[in-house]
C-alpha cells in the first residue's frame, strides 16, 4: 500500500450519515443540495443520478455550524419605584 492511499480519508455515503444522525437519507440529500453539507459527486460523467460522498471533515464543519448554544438567561427587570411620599 502506498503512502498516498494510506492518508486518504474514508468518505461517507448519505445513508451512512443518515444512520449516524437518525434521519432519513432524503434529509441528508436535501442538506447537500442546499449547501449545508459539502459533498462530492463520484458518479460517471454521463450518469443521470448523482453518487455523493461526504468527507468526515466537512461533516465536522456541518456539526459545528448546527451546534446549539444554550440561551443566556435574561436578567430580571426591577420595578421602578414611583416617587410616592407616605404619610403615617
Amino acid at each position: 500500500m502506498s503512502t498516498a492511499t494510506a492518508t486518504l480519508p474514508i468518505m461517507l455515503t448519505p445513508p451512512a450519515v443518515a444512520k449516524r444522525y437518525g434521519v432519513k437519507p432524503e434529509r441528508i440529500l436535501g442538506w447537500i443540495r442546499s449547501g449545508e453539507i459539502r459533498a462530492i459527486d463520484v458518479s460517471s460523467k454521463g450518469s443521470k443520478r448523482p453518487r455523493f460522498r461526504i468527507d468526515p471533515k466537512d461533516l465536522e464543519v456541518f456539526e459545528l455550524r448546527r451546534s446549539v448554544v444554550p440561551a443566556k438567561k435574561p436578567s430580571r427587570r426591577r420595578r421602578q419605584q414611583a416617587d410616592v411620599t407616605e404619610y403615617f
